[in-house]
């Protein structure tokens, strides 16, 4: 028979675990709470919080040149198609969101590169990190942008603040933009970036599985301000609608209808009325989800509807350079 003391000590032990899970329950609500009513506090505090990591740990948060940067994807300079392709994935995308377009741009002669960031920092930031790295791209043919969700906005971000700025000289030499094509992209913002964290576990279960589990993976990413600037109303949506765009650069939207009964909820993270930029033609409307837009659940599902329209787009691009 166990002894009394015994009784006790396991006793006072679950205690102490039940009233540890309670207070971090209730840190969590009023974290939530807080947050909920003032989203640019709490941004500048994950700003904070990233610039101080940084700070401290420089070499264990240094940006990891084989995985974050822009990188060639297909050698067009066999069939010298123009113009190149540059891909931008969204947030908390662990990479396979190209998959099924990569063959059809390599099978049409597409030179390609993609962009790959810290997905979980400001999108300003990341706008910052494809300016430090667009010189890496050959400056003699323009390029087409194709961004997925949040990568169309921080292709807008940096085609209207870096490279193409109306009334103010370019923050970025090296090849011109001719065009950017927005997949599935919250110009108004998502309701669903509150709910961040269940990406964010995706994301960090591929990139474990690529390159081993690190203590630190959660911050390397970024701190979560890119799911402030998501949200509908931000102060960085409100920023990015109202700065001019450059005539120029011409603007496709493709979206997402998840049901046709229920047209207003789009894809089921960005609905149609988020999709509109000013100025920019009508969304071209695919009948798929956010994600099954662009790449296929199983190999024998149907080639994604968004892919024939982003060649289509592309071939008219080519035909105006």
């Amino acid at each position: 028979m166990p002894t009394e003391p015994g009784h006790r000590r396991r006793s006072w032990a679950r205690s102490g675990i039940a009233a540890g899970l309670g207070l971090v329950a209730v840190a969590v609500v009023l974290w939530s709470w807080w947050s909920e009513r003032h989203p640019q506090q709490e941004r500048q505090l994950r700003v904070q919080l990233q610039g101080e990591l940084e700070s401290r740990l420089p070499a264990a948060l240094q940006p990891l040149e084989d995985r974050y940067g822009i990188f060639l994807r297909i050698d067009g300079t066999a069939h010298q198609r123009r113009p190149r392709v540059l891909l931008v994935h969204g947030l908390d995308e662990p990479g396979s969101i190209w998959a099924d377009l990569l063959p059809v741009l390599r099978s049409a002669g597409f030179e390609t590169w993609e962009f790959r960031y810290p997905n979980d920092q400001g999108i300003d930031r990341s706008a910052d990190l494809l300016a430090a790295h667009w010189p890496d791209l050959p400056p003699d043919v323009p390029l087409v942008l194709v961004g997925h969700s949040m990568g169309g906005l921080v292709i807008r971000e940096f085609v209207s603040r870096w490279r193409h700025p109306v009334d103010a000289p370019p923050g970025v030499a090296g090849a011109a933009v001719q065009g950017i094509i927005l997949a599935g992209t919250p110009n108004h913002g998502s309701e669903w970036a509150r709910l961040r964290v269940w990406l964010e576990l995706r994301d960090q279960w591929s990139a474990g599985r690529e390159s081993g589990f690190s203590p630190l993976a959660g911050v390397l990413d970024g701190t979560g301000a890119a799911k402030i600037d998501l949200q509908p109303g931000s102060s960085f949506l409100g920023a990015l609608n109202t700065r001019p765009w450059p005539e120029a650069v011409q603007v496709r939207i493709i979206g997402g209808v998840l049901l046709q009964s229920t047209p207003a909820l789009g894809d089921g993270v960005v609905a149609i009325d988020s999709l509109d930029v000013s100025g920019a033609p009508p969304p071209i409307l695919v009948a798929a989800s956010h994600r099954g837009m662009l790449t296929r659940m199983f190999s024998t599902d149907a080639e994604p509807p968004a892919i024939p329209v982003i060649m289509t787009l592309l071939d008219a691009f080519d035909g105006n350079d």
